[in-house]
């Protein structure tokens, strides 16, 4: 386990108890599991985090070592079962927003080592709440169905044609890190192919769109160097883009945590994947902006935008971001871009950089046809290939944006 512990001159040796609690510690924050089971402002692991699903709320469980309400009675080959096949210690199956079909290619070792740490927590006493999913999606039994489709039990096997480094890479990003639960698309089972895994798509009940990670026209890799990927995994900023909404939260949660080995696996894992690009390639019909549209979106980025972003939208890396040349800019979908002008937002504050910039947000300053003209704007100018978004997208994403 390369990097878990700190490496501090002079420091004592740990025992072996208390060094198996410590790569716990690390592996859980690998597997961002305070995201789900920590309500902000309470203890962590208690519990009770509502899941907005499609299908009604799930809530998260107490995973604190609590007899009544935790894992306290559970056994190293409880968690173990529940890690790798996705079976509570009663039987129970889990619902797979508990990313059991990613946790289970991590090894028993990793396992028991996540399961000594989680123990070793304070309990704490708060009851489960129930989910509140509709009919009948409520029927656990329809679970068998959903597993026979979309899981395939399994450890992690490495690829000897592979470095031991991009096998590591490869072990977190599918593994603990559950990335291709947000980057692939989901149907209306909730289930999704591995024929287009990392081929991005909408986060469901969240509005923000994961980007592929398969295709140069989107957040590919392929043409990034390491240590930009590095970067934007850990420090959540780079040269090339910064990480905001629910990738900030990964960042702040988990990545910014590892060590500079696993991150730079990651990144070299991530760097190879397959491209595979779904969608067409954009066509100059995409292109044909009305001149009245363009002209109003420059002249608000000129007036609101381009003192951080610059004349050409070259932005002034790593603190403000291009907008030229960035894919995250012309994907297919236009929801993370409108959503940031909107609603605005910050870089996750991390240990390498606990000052972030921020974008304040335009909301209460532009009507939906001024949003529509900046965000057409700043996909089309400087040869950049996105497309144009109109007013009637604007309005209906600010309805669905929480206050």
């Amino acid at each position: 386990m390369p990097g878990y512990l700190p490496k501090v001159p002079g420091a004592v040796a740990l025992d072996p108890t208390t060094q198996t609690i410590r790569k716990g510690e690390y592996l859980a924050r690998a597997g961002d599991c305070v995201a789900c089971h920590s309500n902000p402002g309470a203890p962590q692991f208690a519990g009770g985090r509502p899941m907005p699903t499609p299908f009604g709320n799930l809530y998260a469980p107490n995973i604190t070592p609590d007899d009544e309400n935790g894992i306290g009675k559970w056994t190293a080959d409880d968690f173990y079962r529940m890690m790798h096949n996705g079976v509570s210690r009663d039987g129970t199956l889990m619902y797979p927003a508990m990313p059991f079909a990613s946790y289970t290619k991590v090894t028993r070792e990793d396992s028991d080592a996540i399961y000594a740490y989680l123990m070793s927590v304070p309990p704490v006493a708060l009851k489960n709440k129930p989910h509140e999913l509709r009919f009948p999606f409520n029927q656990r039994d329809l679970l068998i169905g959903w597993r026979t489709l979309y899981f395939k039990q399994g450890e992690f096997v490495p690829d000897k044609g592979k470095s031991a480094q991009w096998n590591r890479g490869a072990y977190l990003v599918e593994g603990l890190g559950h990335c291709a639960m947000c980057h692939t698309a989901i149907n209306r089972l909730g289930g999704s192919k591995t024929s287009q895994e990392f081929e991005g798509g909408m986060i469901p009940n969240q509005n923000w769109y994961a980007p592929s990670l398969t295709s140069n026209r989107e957040a590919g890799l392929g043409n990034w160097s390491i240590k930009d990927i590095k970067d934007l995994l850990q420090i959540g900023v780079s040269h090339r883009a910064t990480v905001y909404g629910p990738m900030a939260e990964v960042v702040y949660n988990s990545l910014q945590y590892l060590s500079d080995e696993d991150v730079e696996a990651m990144a070299i894992y991530l760097k190879e994947l397959p491209q595979r690009d779904s969608e067409p390639p954009p066509t100059s019909s995409a292109r044909l902006v009305s001149p009245n549209v363009m002209e109003l979106g420059r002249k608000i980025y000129a007036k609101q935008c381009f003192m951080c972003h610059g004349d050409e939208g070259k932005g002034f890396p790593p603190s403000y971001p291009p907008l030229a040349a960035n894919q995250s800019i012309t994907m297919s979908s236009p929801v993370n871009s409108i959503r940031m002008v909107l609603n605005g937002g910050y870089a996750p504050g991390t240990m390498k950089n606990p000052k972030p910039h921020g974008m304040p947000p335009f909301a209460h300053i532009l009507n939906d046809e001024e949003v529509a003209a900046v965000v057409t704007y700043v996909r089309v100018a400087w040869e950049n290939s996105g497309t144009p978004v109109t007013a009637a997208q604007i309005s209906e994403l600010r309805t669905l944006i929480p206050e």
